[in-house]
């Protein structure tokens, strides 16, 4: 089934929308490294810097993929992965002090959200997608 007409528009829209944010918040690895590494430290992660770095990576390659419409399935599939790992290890806000919990709730829930977002990607990435580059595996 193709995706094409009103529902092809919408769809470029949502992956525009959703595509950009993730690329985002990729490329905010790369301006603010070093802050995150500390975070990542703090949070006892091996090879913090690295990780830091190539989550930006992942994040960007799979956001600007959403949007082009480039391997969405495995893409959309390591992001909702990356987010569920990334906002129990960095958002675990049972763990967080009281001050804390609120802020931290809030963004284990933008990531699970997000995961979600991206599970929904991956399970229409088989379809044929108006404009879209439309290469995938699948």
């Amino acid at each position: 089934m193709a995706v094409t007409g009103t529902e092809g528009l919408v769809l470029l829209v949502g992956r525009i929308l959703f595509g950009g944010v993730i690329a985002f918040t990729g490329f905010n690895h790369f301006l603010q490294t070093e802050e995150m590494t500390g975070y990542a430290e703090y949070k006892g992660l091996p090879a913090p810097k690295a990780g830091v770095l190539l989550s930006g990576l992942l994040l960007i390659l799979g956001g600007v993929g959403i949007v082009l419409g480039v391997l969405p399935v495995p893409l959309a599939a390591l992001i909702a992965g990356f987010l569920v790992v990334s906002g129990l290890i960095f958002h675990d806000f049972w763990a967080a002090p009281e001050e804390d919990q609120q802020t931290e709730m809030t963004q284990f829930l933008k990531n699970i959200a997000l995961a979600g977002g991206a599970l929904v990607v991956a399970a229409i990435g088989p379809q044929s997608w108006a404009y879209s580059i439309g290469l995938g595996l699948f």
